[in-house]
């Protein structure tokens, strides 16, 4: 027994510098797309890749690199870990600043949840909670803004926000909450109503997104799974790898689509009004598989997680399989990139970007863990004609890895504020990003 410290160090150390293996790599821009390019599995003997970009911060000075006819800047600082932004009918901006909520007892994960806790805090997400929604205003229109207030405390590591009339709902880790809201106002202290309860316990994926449909009479709940492959078997992932549909007069709750392993932002696409979803896919099956995605979602829709990937690709590593199940499963509308954690997902709505980026999608990609060499760490743009992708992706926010692979920042949720530029929310350098056309 004196020998397991020693041992368990040099596991955990052997995990954090797994930066090689992974596998043979696609071709460049072959894992984004419609039609992405799918190697062949590949497995580490020991233990998966682990390529983490510690975080460091921004020293004084930099920032992120925009792109050519763009100009960036700092909208709010010092703030604590923002990871998903609103932006309210008069302009204000809400920042949920939050974190994962503590583990269940008995639900740590064991060793590999250990050493992945030593993982995830060299990444910057390991701070406690927050628990706040903090509200955002730039009433000068300087790009900075001037007022910031405590919107909403105590919650429950809070993420997705919706206002439908006079009622905003926030999506804590384990519930839909909704509190009174009146336009203007920069601080509730109400107390929140119940409105519907989400699947919690584990929250290996804990981030609960947030959309209303445009009539505002349903809420869209995005929940990941309690895993990566159900490793902790099914009946941890009731409910779970899913997007919820709540229909606001009744509480009433149904499974709108499934078999998405982590479905993170949502918006809907202005051309088509479909609702679209970015997706984190599954983990330790090399660089570059499995592509993370956006794709449209329909009612009904099933899309593989955990028994296949893009479509009806059998993952064997699932105990039981299940060959029904995969034989409805959907193919996704387009690749992001192999472990790029796309998280944030907005549609171009504003007036002051050139006309090729309405409609178009922002995409915020939080960086890799599992790949070498690292993917993500940045903002990605991708043109849509008539609803759907119409070309390649675009770097549009890029630098926040220095030269040695150090973290400054990492971009999470994206927002058009209400003069038509990009805000990216930055959870490592704490900052809220701006970035508008050149003048």
């Amino acid at each position: 027994m004196r020998r397991r410290p020693v041992l368990l160090t040099a596991l955990s150390a052997s995990l954090l510098v797994a930066g090689c293996g992974g596998g043979p790599l696609a071709p460049p821009g072959a894992t984004f797309g419609p039609d992405p390019k799918l190697v062949a599995p590949h497995r580490n003997l020991i233990a998966p890749t682990v390529n983490i970009a510690p975080a460091v911060g921004w020293p004084e000075g930099r920032k992120p690199t925009a792109l050519e006819g763009f100009v960036v800047q700092a909208f709010a600082s010092d703030l604590d870990h923002p990871r998903w932004l609103y932006r309210l009918p008069n302009g204000d901006i809400l920042v949920a600043e939050t974190n994962a909520p503590p583990k269940p007892e008995g639900k740590s994960g064991g060793l590999r949840g250990w050493v992945m806790g030593l993982v995830m805090k060299r990444a910057g997400a390991a701070p406690a909670s927050a628990n706040r929604i903090t509200l955002l205003r730039d009433a000068d229109g300087d790009g900075a803004a001037e007022v910031r207030t405590a919107f909403l405390e105590n919650l429950f590591s809070p993420f997705g926000m919706a206002l439908v009339g006079d009622r905003l709902y926030v999506a804590n880790a384990d519930s839909v909450v909704s509190f009174p809201y009146q336009t203007g106002q920069t601080r509730i202290t109400a107390t929140a109503t119940p409105v519907a309860a989400l699947p919690a316990g584990r929250n290996h994926h804990w981030t609960k997104s947030l959309v209303a449909s445009s009539d505002g009479t349903r809420l869209y709940v995005g929940v990941g799974s309690n895993s990566n492959i159900a490793e902790h078997g099914l009946d941890e992932e009731v409910g779970r790898a899913a997007i919820h549909e709540i229909d606001i007069a009744t509480a009433t709750t149904r499974i709108f689509a499934s078999g998405l392993r982590n479905p993170v932002g949502m918006a809907w696409q202005p051309d088509s009004g479909a609702l679209w979803v970015a997706v984190n896919e599954r983990d330790e099956l090399g660089n570059d598989l499995v592509p993370d995605y956006m794709t449209s979602v329909r009612d009904g829709g099933f899309y593989g997680w955990p028994w296949s990937y893009y479509g009806q690709v059998v993952d064997s590593r699932v105990t039981p399989q299940s060959p029904e199940r995969v034989a409805t499963a959907l193919s996704p509308d387009y690749a992001l990139g192999a472990h790029t954690a796309s998280l944030g997902l907005t549609f171009y709505d504003g007036a002051a970007f050139p006309a090729g980026y309405t409609g178009g999608a922002f995409v915020g990609q939080h960086g890799s863990w599992n790949r070498s060499p690292r993917s993500g760490y940045k903002v990605i743009f991708v043109p849509f004609a008539d609803g759907k992708p119409s070309g390649p992706p675009r770097d549009f926010l890029t630098g926040f890895l220095t030269e040695d692979g150090e973290a400054m920042g990492r971009p999470v949720g994206v927002q058009v504020d209400g003069t038509g530029a990009l805000l990216v929310a930055d959870d490592v350098g704490n900052v809220i990003w701006r970035v508008a056309l050149a003048r």
